[in-house]
């Protein structure tokens, strides 16, 4: 029985509100239509067509009730006292139409249209019950039904405002919800090509530097091609194993069980693997550590392997270096990343700041927003004494120790 209630609450609500008046109209009518049908005292006044034809005048307005409340409300009131002054017909329990046009405009009038209604109800109402028993019992009863019924319109409209703000903080939060997730993806998108670029970067300039010199050292130190030959082999793989753990994280089939392969992002410790290679490729790498030396989270120093990383691609592809140095100076509050090479300058680089369509710029802008996802800053320029080139990085470390 209630599933029932509430598919037909569901239907009367689907239908729009042209149907919904004029069925509201004809359950009214049917309402005032029983005192004409039901079995009436001989000392009763009849139940004549006309009576019932003056009836059913009071009743129609209200299809239009959502149209133009005030007139429908004045036409059932006119209707009323024309039925009153005309006709000697049956009464009703209950003015049913003037109640339902009293509650449409006191769910949609202004103030001031309501308060110059309800006088006027208040006049209607006490010349209505003057002409018709002019008691208090029958006047009180009345204003007090009437008063009823505007004070369900007017809850009504306020659970109406409220069920539109409610929506409207729904979508209002959607909206947001959505932004928050593109531009979430936006940055999962942008940390995946800085990832993606720096390993890819790293590994194909030394494999290629690697290559250059591998037929020169067939030629003239076979042991030496040896070694080179190792060196790409060794570059690739270790390529190979970070795109894997970052396809891994990447994969989204779960039709299987088996896990993708994963392992840590590289951190400080792995610096002396990268240095090493980069040695391979011909210059003199030197790494030292000052300061307080102590361990930090995952996220930053896997920052300051791929800030280091980065800066040693760009010797190796742009600097014709022969010798870069390494530096990590811990502060108390900071990190200070300083690769400096004493290669060709900044004549052959491009800024921090500058636009990624430019020769090596995604790499430096990668340096930049690895930074400041830090609180940090990053710069390069001529080295100390204007020769050769120097990327200095500084991370805030200030309540990001591990443990912490």
């Amino acid at each position: 029985m209630i599933r029932a209630w509430g598919q037909l609450g569901a239907r009367i609500r689907r239908a729009g509100p042209g149907r919904q008046d004029l069925g509201l109209t004809l359950l009214v009518q049917l309402a005032v239509t029983m005192p004409f049908v039901v079995p009436r005292s001989a000392d009763l006044p009849p139940a004549d067509g006309a009576s019932y034809a003056m009836t059913t005048l009071g009743v129609l307005p209200l299809i239009w009730r959502r149209r133009a409340p005030v007139t429908v409300l004045t036409a059932i009131l006119l209707a009323g006292g024309v039925y009153r002054l005309t006709v000697d017909g049956p009464g009703q329990p209950l003015p049913y139409a003037g109640l339902i046009a009293c509650y449409t405009v006191a769910l949609q009038c202004t103030a001031r249209v309501r308060l110059a209604v309800g006088a006027l109800t208040v006049v209607a109402v006490a010349l209505s019950v003057g002409w018709n028993t002019g008691t208090a019992r029958e006047l009180l009863f009345t204003l007090f039904v009437s008063g009823a019924a505007y004070a369900l319109g007017r809850l009504q409209h306020t659970r109406q405002a409220y069920l539109t703000a409610a929506r409207d903080r729904a979508a209002q939060l959607e909206r947001a919800n959505r932004i928050e997730a593109e531009q979430a993806a936006a940055r999962e998108r942008a940390r995946i090509a800085r990832e993606m670029h720096d390993i890819l970067s790293h590994a194909v300039s030394i494999m290629i530097v690697q290559a250059e010199a591998g037929p020169v050292a067939v030629r003239r130190a076979p042991e030496r091609a040896e070694a080179a030959f190792e060196a790409i082999a060794e570059t690739g793989r270790d390529a190979m194993a970070q795109l894997r753990t970052m396809l891994g994280v990447l994969r989204t089939d779960l039709r299987t069980d088996e896990a993708a392969p994963r392992r840590p992002q590289p951190g400080i410790e792995e610096l002396a693997g990268l240095l090493e290679r980069v040695r391979g490729s011909g210059p003199r790498v030197s790494y030292a550590r000052t300061g307080a030396v102590r361990a930090l989270p995952a996220a930053l120093e896997a920052t300051v392997h791929r800030v280091v990383q980065e800066a040693l691609t760009n010797v190796v592809k742009h600097a014709g270096a022969s010798a870069v140095a390494v530096r990590l100076d811990y502060a108390e509050r900071e990190l200070t990343v300083t690769v400096t090479d004493d290669g060709r300058g900044p004549g052959a680089r491009t800024p921090v700041s500058a636009s990624p369509d430019r020769r090596g710029g995604h790499g430096l802008i990668g340096i930049r927003e690895r930074a400041a996802a830090h609180g940090g800053t990053a710069e390069s320029g001529p080295g100390p004494d204007g020769a050769g080139f120097e990327v200095r990085v500084v991370l805030v470390t200030s309540g990001a120790e591990v443990g912490n």
